[in-house]
Order: C-alpha cells, then structure tokens, then sequence
C-alpha cells in the first residue's frame, strides 16, 4: 500500500516538472522573440531619422497644421430677407424692397462677377461674343440696383475726329454712359488716358462702304455694348457726329422714350425698290422691303434681336450687295417686319441729302454758325411720347475737324455744356 502511494507521488512530482519546464521553455521563447522584434524597430527607426534629418543636428521640420473647418452655413428662410454686400462684408436686412448692391470683390464670386462686364478689347471671338450678347434673362425684374446708361458706339476709320467737343460733353456725367469705338484694325494711335476714349477700341475687322462688312461692324459693336447690363439705350454714331444738346437732354430724352428710331422709309424708285433681290423670297417680299438712314438709336430689346438674327441676316449677306448697300435696308427691313409698332421711323441723327449724290454734304468752318445751329436744335416738330415737341434730332453729321474750334466756342453757351 505504502509503496504504490509512494510511486503515485513520485509520478505526480515529475508531471509537475516537466509541466513547469514546458512553461518555461515557452515563456523564454516568446521572450527572444519579443526582444529581437523591439531591437530592429528601434535600430530602423533611428536609421530613418537619421537620414530625415538635416545634417550637424539641425531641427526637423514640423508639418503645417491642419486648415480649420469651414464655417457652418446657416439658411436663412425668412422671406423678408435681402443680402446685403459691401466692402466685402455681408450684411442681413429685413426690408423686401431693398436690393443688393452689387460690387466688386476680390474673395467672392457671385452675381458681381457676372456681371461685370469684360474689357472693351477682349480676346472673345466674333461666334463667342454674340453669342454671350443674345443672352436675355427671362426674370424681368433685377435682384440689383441698376442706373440704366447710353451706349454712344462709334464707327471710325481711325480716330474719334470731333473727340475734344464729345470730351466736354461727356464730363461730368460718369456711371450715365459707355462708349464703344470700332476702327480700322490697322489705325494704331493712342489715346492719352485722360480721355474718355482710352481703352475703348473693340476688336475690329476692316469695314469697306457699301458692303456687308458694314452691317458686321454694327453688330459688333452692338454685340460689345450689350455685354453691358446697365445699357439700355444704344447709339450708332460716325466719327463726323456731334451732339446738339448737352448730356442730360439726351441722357433723358432716349432713356424716357417709348419708341426706338429707325427710319423705315417705303422708296418706291431705284434707291429703295429697285434693290430688292427676289431671291430673297420667302424671307423677305418686295412689300417688306425698307430703306432707311443707317444711324439709329435703339433699346436692349431690339439690339438682341439683331446680334442674334440667324434669319435675315444670312439673306442679305447673300443677296444684297451694291448697288444694294446693306447698312441702308438691312435693320429698316427688319424692324418693319418685326417691330413695326414699336419704331418712330425715324432717326435722331439730322443729315443734309438736299444736294444728291451717294454721300451727305460736310460742314467746314465757315458754314458752322449759331443761326444754323439753332436751326438743326429746333428747326421742325415731330412726336415724343404722344406729344408734338421741336426736338427732333439729338445728333447731326458730317462735321470736319475744320469745324472744330467754332464748335468748341458755339457749344458750352448755345448747347448749355457742363
């Protein structure tokens, strides 16, 4: 009995070793294993950085912190409630009649930006520009405040001839008005930058009289004004032009009328008539065709219409060449097709024909005198706005720079400059 305890005992002793041997054994293992892992982590930690860092113990180089969140965007629901952005701040206000005011900014872009319009010599071509000048938004009322101006577009061979006289006419009246100049591409003089002129030469093409290269220039120069949201009335003058009233009279008398001027004249002979081409059919009909004075005086309406007419355009270029002169029947045609209700018939820009020929008379020194001025100011009646008034022509043409400094001394006393 004593000797089979004595052997269960000794068995249990040896179990117990070698378990513990067993243990041990793992736990040495794991312990190698462990300490060999943690030494070449450090060894090839310490080699990167090392070669990281800049040599002679120079401080490594923190990475830049983290931009903050933006802002959290609250909508603002209220009906009420208009924005209000100046100086690059924005403010809340709760009145529903006031509008944005709308300026520049150089962080934001929005509405300012859009409507800002590009510089008179872009780098747009002809299919880009009347393309962005057919645009017309279809919400009428604006989410701006907006001071309607005149655009006075100028169709030159070079310079603006008359410029001092229409310098002394424009000053003083900034925010009212844009000008446009559309020259030969080949006429490189400058403008001091004093000038109302400065920088205000439009990419051009070389216009040749009595061709359809004429009516191009028109409608790029249109095309360039319309970019332009504040103008609303639209000019068409020559280098020989002058105004025979001072800004605000004009200003006031194109931006109140109910009415556009163009001269749609039914001329029955060989001028009007006898350049119809019947190949203009089914477009245009004998009974539609028009002749009328190639300076006129339009809104936004009718300047869209004609930067974006995809239908009588073409016919003319294809079928009215001289002795069919374009510029003459071309827009006349047109609006009497389209807006026959809505024109004067009849333009503001006075013109002597009394002496024939393909080409109005000129007006040199001697022939400039207040009498005759006076004449042109309020020398016939016609209608405005319902009424009978003895301004009928805001412009007149063909004036030489010979005239000039009799225009210059006439204008500040009789046309009330300044």
């Amino acid at each position: 009995m004593k000797h089979k305890d004595h052997e269960r005992f000794i068995t249990s002793s040896f179990l117990n070793f070698f378990t513990h041997i067993i243990g041990f054994g793992f736990g040495l293992l794991i312990g190698i294993s462990l300490t060999s892992y943690l030494s070449k982590t450090f060894s090839l930690n310490f080699q990167i950085q090392q070669f990281l860092l800049p040599s002679l113990g120079a401080k490594p180089q923190l990475s830049p912190p983290l931009s903050p969140p933006p802002p959290s965007i609250i909508p603002i629901t209220s009906t009420n409630v208009s924005v209000l952005v100046s100086n690059n701040k924005t403010k809340v206000a709760s009145n529903t009649n006031e509008k944005r005011v709308i300026k520049k900014s150089k962080t934001r872009k929005g509405l300012s930006d859009f409507l800002e319009p590009p510089i008179a010599m872009h780098d747009m071509s002809e299919e880009e520009l009347l393309w962005r000048a057919s645009m017309v938004p279809k919400i009428q009322k604006t989410p701006f405040k907006q001071t309607p101006k005149v655009a006075f577009m100028f169709l030159t061979k070079g310079a603006v001839l008359l410029a001092p006289l229409w310098e002394r006419f424009f000053k003083g009246h900034e925010g009212f008005y844009s000008i446009y100049v559309h020259s030969e591409p080949s006429f490189s003089e400058t403008v001091p930058q004093s000038s109302v002129f400065h920088d205000r030469r439009i990419p051009s093409k070389e216009v040749k009289w009595g061709e359809n290269s004429m009516i191009e220039a028109e409608r790029r120069l249109l095309a360039n004004a319309l970019l332009d949201f504040s103008n609303q009335r639209f000019v068409l003058l020559s280098e020989s032009c002058i105004p025979l009233f001072n800004f605000s009279t004009i200003y006031t008398y194109l931006i109140n009328s109910t009415k556009v001027y163009v001269e749609t004249l039914d001329v029955k002979t060989n001028v009007g008539r006898g350049r119809y081409n019947s190949n203009m059919m089914p477009q245009i009909d004998l009974s539609q065709w028009r002749k009328g004075s190639q300076w006129f005086q339009i809104d936004r309406e009718l300047a869209i219409e004609i930067v974006s007419d995809e239908l009588y355009f073409p016919v003319f270029k294809n079928h009215c060449n001289p002795p069919c002169y374009s510029d003459e029947h071309y827009i006349p045609t047109m609006v009497n097709i389209k807006f026959l209700m809505r024109t004067a018939s009849r333009t503001l820009t006075w013109v002597d024909w009394s002496k024939g020929g393909p080409h109005p008379s000129k007006f040199i020194r001697p022939d400039v005198t207040i009498d005759f001025l006076k004449q042109l100011r309020h020398g016939s009646s016609c209608d405005y706005n319902g009424q009978t008034t003895n301004i009928c022509h805001l412009f007149a043409r063909k004036f030489t720079p010979h005239a000039l400094d009799r225009l210059l001394r006439f204008a500040p006393k009789l046309m009330q400059f300044n």
